[in-house]
Formats: structure tokens, C-alpha cells, sequence
């Protein structure tokens, strides 16, 4: 064996017989150095109180190698890192959601030029729902669970373990010691400072002539606890992102139309809509004399459905059960079992709701018969006498593309368009295309005669005409609601309760233990904490002194090893 190369079978058992699992450095028993490294310090490290973790494994596979990669704590610093980097990336230009019926490809090269065209491509309009950043946060979230086994397990069996006596070299390598002469039997002195360590709120066990002192193990735990409260905060987000748990949409209900809250089995009906504007008398002085028209109150008389048969069913109405009635104003929700509905916005314009044209033969005149079209819900077939009418095509804002192809623009119904197949007498077997637009200005705009004559090879043969203002139905008024549902907030709470916890007991809670053997008249006393140190070398020094040894705490501090000689 080369010098310097480890044996294939290391020797784990101490001088004090404990076997000791591998990659053990302080003896799990005693405490006494197991390793060159762990010899060599002038202080010990206390901080998992040397104990083996899964992560210091030599000789690691792959699922060792991935263990190590998430337990690092430099690796987890990186994780939060890059996500807050993420999240800021994500404030630069308004989110997707903010906004009501948009076409994001559109909208951040239109409002914010080419750099929001990138913003867009780059997907940063919905950083917080994009992969990479959920994947962020399931990284975080791995590093925490792997962080907390590959050292909470090791250490609670390290402190629930401890055995009394400890080995010279672990005393004399505390950060706090005390070595010097005591002139009476070893256990009889423990047993006598055993009381005054016991005021001190230490938990005390004596074993002979050594000691061990301890108090407030718990706050060891402290991150941990916080650990699992991030953890549960961060499976609540990630919880968010499932259907049914969260919701926060800005949903249009025109006025007498029950509308379908989306993955929910709820409608909601807006059963009227008052608004009321300021007068010149009673308007806010800094718009007095400005021709501002401002509203000073409006409400939406709401009414929830639930959905109890045909939910599904396209071609079926559904069945609707009243569930509540409410008038919705702005900080005054409606609220019903998590379902909130915000008053948001509302728009006073008429909306096109249904048309009822009649198919007319296009040379003589004669009227074939009428049909109801929804704007916002068309049925797939329409009959009008001997025709069948299907609809192939629907364009709730009808529009040209680059290449001379209608397009959708938006959802919003700004311009509704309808291509139809007619089949019927008269007409040729495979049948003809007809476009719709129901709107007049919409059929000069687009000029509705000269698209279906090119359809129809010529000069259209039928055609959809509404004859009078009885066949139009128009919502008067369309009122802008925010439906939030958030059943992951609850679980957000907890976590961040558990992890407050978990910070308080880390920050406000110190774990101190003292540990002295006599041998043959000497005392030898050794302290550790894991944090204010210069407070248990105070609290040493007044225990001793009241058993009349008069020492200066600035002497209890170890120098780094060059004080105490070990054994």
C-alpha cells in the first residue's frame, strides 16, 4: 500500500470499545478524535457533533452523487439565488395575468417595442407559472428535504446518545475550558456543583466523578422546523399551480347571461348593473372643470349557480341550482365557500348577444327560414326549412393574417364572424360556403357579398339577413369581475408559522452543554454552544466561583488550542 493511500477496510471502533458507523469523526461515545483531519484541530468541530452523514460517503454512486449535490448548502444558496433573480426578471414589464383579455403577442411589442417582444419570446410574461422557475422551486424544495435527513437523522442519534464520560482530547479541544485542582473526592465536588449548574435551568446527569450539563436541545431543531415550514409553503405554491386549488381570473359577465366560471362547476348570473356618476356639484375638486366623467358607485346584482346535470353537454342546456344572491361592490366581494368574486371593472357598451337570421334565396327573395345564433356559444347545426346549416368556422374578432387568411385576433367579440356549409334543394350536392357577420359594420368592412361570391365560384345563392330589430338581442351592460379561488392559501399560512417557529427557536434559544471529569484531583471542564459564546463563558465562571474557584472569563476561552495541551 503506497504511503498516504487509505485502507480498504477502515477501523471505525474507539479506544472506549463504541463501534462507530464509517465516516464518523468524533467518537459517537466518548467524543475522542477519530480522524488525522479531526486530530489535527486545535478546536473541535461541533457543528454536527462529528457525526456520519450519507453525503460524506466515500466512493459515492450516482445516487450518492445526487444526494451530495442537494444536500449542499452552497448548492441551496444557488438555488434561492438564481429564483430571485427569476422573480425580479418577472417585475420588469406586467405580468400576463394582470391583464383582461389580451393577446400577449401582441400586446408587450405594441406597448413596450422590441425589448418587450424579447420579454414575450423569452417568456418572462409568465415567469411565475414557466417550467423553469417551477422547477426552481421543486430544486429548493429537494434541497431542503435531502438537507434536513443528511444531517437531522446523524444528529438526533448523536444527542439523544450522549454518554456521560468523554474523552480528555474532547474537553481539552472545546472552545471553552477550565482545567485546575480540586482538593476533595471527584464525585463528592460533582455532586455538590450539581445544584448550582441545576439553577442555571441545565438539565444535569453525573456519572461518578463527570458530568454532563445541557439545556435547550430544542433549539438544535430550529432549522429544521424551519425547514419543514418552507417546505410546506413551497408545495403550497407549487399546489397553486394544480386545477381547482387556485384561481385568480378577470372574467367578463354581460348582463343576464349566466357565465361559466371555468373549473368550477359554478355559474354566475349578472343579474343587473347600476352605476352612478358624480355630479359637476358633488365631483372631487381636483376634477372639477375637467369634463371628467367619473363613477362615484356601481354594483353587480350577482346570482351563483351551481351545475348539477348536463355540465358538460354542449348540446344540452344545463341545469343551474340557485346557491346565493349578492350585490357585488368594489371591497364588498361576494364570498362563498373560497369562491370570491372582486368588483373590477365594467363597460356600459351594448354586446352583441344573439341574431336570428333568416336564409333568403339570394335572386328571388324567398325567405327559407330562421335561425338563433349565439355569438358566444354557437351551435355545430342550424335548420332553416329544407337547409342544414353547419358551421365550420368561428371568429370572435374576425380578422386578415400576413398571408390573406382569417385570423382570430382576440377572444373578445369585437368583430363575430360565422362560416357556414349550406346544403339543401337547389344547391350544389357538396354544398356552398357562406360567411356570416352579424354586425352591419363588420359586413362592409369586410365587404360580406364579395367574399361569399368568391366562395360560391360567382354570385351567392342564399344569404343570412336579419329583417328586423326584434331578431337582436343586445346586453345592455357588461360588468368585469376578479374570481379568486385559493385553497392553497390555508397551507401557506402553516408553512410560514411552522417556519417563524422554527426562526425563533434558532434565533432566540442557544444550546449549551458542559461537560468536566475529575482525575485524581483535577478538574477538567469543557463548553460548548452554538452560538454566544462570550454568555456561557460568563455563566461558567460564576458557577465556579461559587464553588469558590475564582476565575476570569476571558481565561475560560480556549486561544485556539495553544493553551491547553491535550492528552
Amino acid at each position: 500500500m503506497s504511503q498516504g493511500s487509505k485502507p480498504l477496510i477502515q477501523n471505525t471502533k474507539c479506544d472506549c470499545g463504541h463501534q462507530n458507523p464509517t465516516g464518523t469523526v468524533l467518537c459517537e461515545a466518548c467524543g475522542k478524535p477519530l480522524t488525522e483531519e479531526a486530530e489535527a484541530q486545535p478546536i473541535l468541530e461541533m457543528r454536527y457533533d462529528g457525526v456520519a452523514r450519507r453525503s460524506q460517503k466515500e466512493n459515492p454512486g450516482i445516487i450518492d452523487r445526487v444526494w451530495n449535490f442537494f444536500s449542499s448548502v452552497k448548492v441551496a444558496i444557488y438555488l434561492i439565488l438564481l429564483t430571485l433573480i427569476g422573480s425580479s426578471l418577472g417585475t420588469i414589464f406586467p405580468q400576463e395575468s394582470t391583464f383582461l383579455n389580451i393577446d400577449p403577442s401582441v400586446y408587450y411589442k405594441e406597448e413596450y417595442g422590441q425589448l418587450g417582444h424579447i420579454y414575450y419570446l423569452l417568456g418572462l410574461s409568465h415567469t411565475y407559472t414557466s417550467w423553469w422557475f417551477v422547477l426552481l422551486l421543486v430544486m429548493i424544495g429537494a434541497s431542503l428535504v435531502i438537507c434536513s435527513l443528511d444531517r437531522v437523522l446523524p444528529l438526533y442519534k448523536a444527542l439523544s446518545r450522549q454518554r456521560i464520560p468523554k474523552h480528555m482530547s474532547f474537553l481539552t479541544r472545546q472552545k471553552v475550558v477550565y482545567q485546575g485542582q480540586v482538593q476533595v473526592d471527584g464525585a463528592d465536588w460533582v455532586e455538590r456543583i450539581k445544584p448550582v449548574i441545576k439553577k442555571k435551568g441545565y438539565r444535569v446527569r453525573t456519572d461518578g466523578g463527570t458530568l454532563l450539563a445541557e439545556k435547550q436541545r430544542f433549539s438544535r431543531w430550529g432549522p429544521y422546523v424551519l425547514h419543514i415550514g418552507l417546505i410546506i409553503f413551497l408545495l403550497a405554491v407549487l399546489g397553486r399551480n394544480l386545477p381547482g386549488l387556485h384561481m385568480d381570473e378577470h372574467m367578463a359577465f354581460p348582463q343576464d347571461e349566466p357565465v361559466h366560471i371555468k373549473n368550477t362547476s359554478y355559474y354566475l348570473l349578472n343579474d343587473g348593473f347600476k352605476v352612478e356618476f358624480y355630479t359637476e356639484d358633488d365631483m372631487p375638486e381636483e376634477f372639477k372643470g375637467k369634463n371628467k366623467v367619473l363613477p362615484k358607485e356601481f354594483q353587480t346584482q350577482a346570482i351563483l349557480y351551481m351545475c348539477e346535470a348536463n355540465c358538460d353537454d354542449l348540446d344540452k342546456e344545463p341545469q343551474l341550482v340557485e346557491l346565493t344572491r349578492h350585490n357585488i361592490e368594489v371591497n364588498h366581494p361576494l364570498n362563498y365557500k373560497g369562491l370570491k368574486a372582486y368588483q373590477f371593472d365594467y363597460d356600459l357598451t351594448p354586446i352583441l348577444r344573439t341574431v336570428s337570421p333568416v336564409l333568403i334565396d339570394s335572386k328571388s327573395g324567398k325567405e327559407y327560414g330562421k335561425i338563433t345564433l349565439s355569438i358566444n356559444d354557437p351551435q355545430r347545426e342550424y335548420k332553416a326549412g329544407e337547409y342544414t346549416l353547419t358551421l365550420t368556422q368561428s371568429f370572435t374578432d374576425f380578422g386578415l393574417g400576413d398571408n390573406g387568411k382569417p385570423v382570430n385576433l382576440s377572444p373578445n367579440p369585437n368583430a363575430p364572424a360565422f362560416l357556414f356549409l349550406i346544403k339543401g334543394p337547389d344547391l350544389p350536392k357538396e354544398g356552398v360556403q357562406y360567411f356570416y357577420f352579424p354586425k352591419q359594420i363588420d359586413k362592409e368592412r369586410f365587404n360580406q357579398e364579395a367574399i361569399n361570391a368568391q366562395l360560391a365560384g360567382g354570385e351567392a345563392l342564399v344569404k343570412l339577413d336579419v329583417l328586423s330589430m326584434d331578431d337582436v338581442d343586445f346586453s345592455e351592460s357588461t360588468t368585469y369581475l376578479n374570481i379568486r379561488v385559493d385553497k392553497a392559501m390555508p397551507f401557506i399560512w402553516v408553512g410560514c408559522f411552522i417556519g417563524m417557529i422554527g426562526l425563533v427557536m434558532g434565533f432566540y434559544f442557544t444550546h449549551r452543554r458542559i461537560w468536566l471529569r475529575i482525575d485524581n484531583g483535577t478538574l477538567t471542564l469543557g463548553a460548548h454552544t452554538n452560538k454566544n459564546w462570550f454568555g456561557l463563558r460568563k455563566e461558567i465562571s460564576g458557577i465556579l466561583k461559587q464553588m469558590n474557584i475564582e476565575v476570569d472569563e476571558k481565561s475560560l476561552e480556549n486561544n485556539r488550542g495553544t493553551k491547553h495541551e491535550s492528552n
